[in-house]
């Protein structure tokens, strides 16, 4: 996302210069982690959290055991990375409905399954899993997506909300307030059904309804762009937009 800069610190610096206040990698990655974190400490930018890069592909609902178990291992790893970066999460996508095989129950019961394996990793390393709301045919109301979080029943499972991917459904701060104090993070983004995903601002979010949803749950965590990205010029307007949308 961040095409200026050569190396780790160079990006971080950059970042911190134009005013975001972290970073949130992926996982697994070919980055050196020793590496990540020296140019966090130098630059005072935490590495809040980590995204489940292969949650797509290896995926937790797959109705092939084996596939379910490397996901989870894939999913243990992150874990596992994340803790070494001094972040507290990991982004997860729990599936996708694909059919027969794949229906909307089996994406429920067999994430499940796979998560709470990993629920005391969770537990002893101190990092949440959180799972996103994307568009994979899965937990499309804000009432199913409480209860699936609500049936998983664990303090290391939240919502990692993002605001521009329900906008497709049903308005964004309708979804805040039933989810509630089950949102640990915010994906940013914004969308239109006259053109898609958009740059945050130029879309149908109502971003005031949003600010006031959230200060209704008491919202404080951390808000991550999730948009194309660019060179210096594109990151300081991503920069501006957050801060004006959010009211930061």
């Amino acid at each position: 996302m961040i095409q200026d800069g050569q190396t780790v610190l160079e990006k971080f610096q950059l970042n911190k210069d134009l005013g975001f206040d972290g970073m949130e990698l992926v996982s697994p990655s070919n980055l050196d982690l020793d590496e990540v974190m020296a140019a966090s400490r130098e630059t005072g930018m935490p590495v809040h959290g980590l995204v489940n890069q292969k949650h797509w592909q290896v995926r937790l609902s797959s109705p092939d055991p084996s596939q379910r178990e490397q996901g989870k291992k894939i999913l243990d790893q992150c874990l596992h990375d994340a803790h070494s970066l001094g972040g507290d999460s990991v982004l997860l996508v729990p599936g996708r409905v694909k059919g027969a095989e794949e229906s909307h129950d089996h994406v429920w019961q067999r994430s499940i399954v796979e998560i709470r394996k990993s629920l005391p990793l969770a537990s002893r390393l101190g990092v949440r899993i959180l799972i996103e709301n994307v568009w994979n045919r899965f937990c499309e109301t804000p009432e199913q997506f409480r209860d699936y979080l609500d049936e998983i029943n664990s303090p290391w499972v939240g919502a990692y909300f993002d605001i521009g991917n329900v906008r497709k459904f049903s308005p964004p701060e309708n979804w805040i307030r039933v989810l509630g104090n089950r949102i640990v993070k915010l994906d940013v983004k914004d969308w239109g059904k006259q053109g898609g995903f958009c740059k945050i601002g130029d879309g149908d979010v109502d971003w005031n309804q949003v600010r006031e949803a959230l200060a209704e749950i008491e919202f404080t965590g951390w808000s991550t762009a999730e948009v194309s990205g660019g060179n210096r010029e594109r990151l300081a307007e991503i920069a501006e937009r957050m801060n004006r949308c959010l009211a930061l």
